[in-house]
């Protein structure tokens, strides 16, 4: 294990979570938060600090990397994120307990968007924008961002590609164009496009500046930490359409926007994950829309609201706009698959992931095939590419540890004693990083009720997965650690 380098890139992420703190200091000298402003500038200095020594640590490291390194890395990338980037919360006292603190901070940076906080509208506007922004920054990755900004040579050591891998989201990860690191920086350019034509829509419908770019952050993240107590339902049907189209195009695999971009439409419309994301969405906003038809006063606001909770629900977003807790059955039903299924693989939606489930079927499928007839070879393809038997493999593993995983952590947190619904939902909106479910934790609730060891557990859950759960479980691993 290459203690040494991992150190010095750690170090490198964190001095880019204390830079990115900045905005949110003067954010809060502009509206006269001092002691936001305060809390800011000791959490910048600390986490600086951290960051100085842990480069030090591996000034001198040997360029070898390897697959477990990069596993190990990411992983504690996203642990030490969140264990600093709570610091403002706690020194300013807004959110005073450490646990609660680290709850909400680990939900923003994995784009979860469950809060602990009662009164979202009571906390200053500087720590407003960094709870925001940790949406923005855990969206595409925060070790993705270090790997487009970085100038050194990395490749011989595999840095790139292992930290790649072990952080995107989906069942494989590709290059869209020869060299990983400008890969990296493509994909963070469309992001930061779609982010700011989000802003602009935002903007031309009148929406104040400082609520435009926190929302525009939470969706491009598919975060959903809202700085209104009722999220979005209080802004206008405009402002709720935007929102509700930009949902939906964040949770595209990015590939699709190069596609896009050097004018191969024709790979876009045939790609089958796609297909299957479209086509599901717009199968659950006309059944959706139909069932709670009676609840709304016109036809408009029942597809208004059936559109926006299936692409804040199917991308792992989080935002609401009505409590859709009050809906019937089969509404709630059809919310709570979605919530299972989540986005494309390499968007910035969480959950399952689409890619995911097509592979799956087709393995089904030929499982049966096999049963009739097992002397015949049969290949599993996908977009007219044959899936390797490692993926099929790695994909099947996913869904052992997936399904593992949400029972384990549905036994743990029921010790609280809310009701099933209120656990299961919890666990599975926090696992595939969505934010609200249902009942005690429904979009009109949050999750200050859960104990500490609950709390605990819903943060491994957001943590694994963000991080398609094997860098966590490989953290989690006593053979990681041992000398090989």
């Amino acid at each position: 294990m290459n203690y040494k380098l991992m150190s010095r890139y750690l170090g490198r992420i964190l001095f880019v979570e204390g830079i990115f703190m900045i905005p949110a200091v003067f954010i809060s000298i502009y509206f006269d938060e001092w002691n936001a402003m305060r809390a800011l500038i000791i959490s910048i200095a600390i986490i600086i600090m951290i960051s100085g020594v842990m480069y030090l640590i591996g000034r001198s490291a040997e360029r070898v990397f390897y697959a477990r390194e990069g596993l190990v890395c990411v992983g504690l990338s996203w642990v030490l994120l969140g264990l600093t980037g709570c610091i403002p919360f706690i020194i300013s006292k807004e959110i005073p307990n450490y646990i609660d603190a680290l709850f909400e901070t680990i939900s923003g940076f994995t784009t979860t968007g469950a809060s602990i906080l009662n009164d979202v509208e009571g906390m200053s506007k500087g720590l407003l924008y960094w709870r925001s922004f940790t949406h923005w920054l855990g969206g595409m990755g925060v070790l993705v961002f270090v790997l487009a900004i970085t100038t050194g040579n990395d490749s011989k050591s595999g840095f790139t590609m292992h930290l790649l891998r072990a952080e995107s989201p989906g069942t494989s990860v590709g290059k869209l164009v020869p060299r990983m690191k400008d890969t990296t920086r493509i994909l963070y350019l469309m992001y930061i496009l779609l982010t700011a034509l989000d802003f602009a829509f935002l903007m031309f419908g009148d929406m104040p500046l400082f609520d435009a770019v926190c929302t525009a952050f939470g969706t491009a993240g598919t975060g959903g930490f809202g700085i209104k107590n009722d999220s979005i339902a209080g802004y206008s049907p405009y402002i709720q359409n935007v929102t509700t189209i930009f949902m939906f195009l964040f949770g595209v695999n990015f590939s699709c926007y190069y596609m896009l971009a050097i004018r191969k439409v024709k790979q876009i419309v045939k790609d089958e994950e796609f297909r299957l994301y479209v086509g599901v969405a717009i199968v659950s906003i006309v059944i959706i829309a139909f069932n709670i038809s009676g609840l709304y006063k016109t036809v408009g606001e029942s597809i208004r609201h059936a559109a926006f909770q299936v692409s804040t629900v199917m991308t792992t977003t989080g935002f609401a706009t009505t409590d859709f807790d009050a809906w019937p059955a089969l509404s709630k039903s059809i919310l709570f698959i979605l919530m299972l299924l989540g986005a494309s693989a390499g968007s910035t939606g969480g959950g399952f992931k689409c890619g995911r489930l097509l592979l799956i079927i087709k393995s089904f499928k030929r499982s049966i095939s096999k049963t009739i007839h097992p002397e015949k070879i049969q290949i599993i393809r996908n977009n007219g590419n044959t899936v390797d038997e490692k993926t099929i493999a790695a994909t099947n593993g996913y869904l052992v540890a997936y399904v593992i995983i949400i029972l384990i952590s549905f036994l743990i947190i029921s010790f609280d004693g809310f009701s099933m619904e209120t656990n299961m939902s919890a666990v599975v909106a926090c696992f595939n990083n969505i934010g609200p479910g249902f009942d005690a934790v429904g979009a009109t609730c949050n999750y200050a009720g859960f104990g500490v060891v609950s709390k605990l557990v819903l943060i491994i859950d957001m943590l694994a997965g963000r991080l398609e759960i094997f860098p966590i479980l490989v953290l989690l691993s006593a053979n990681t650690w041992k000398k090989k």
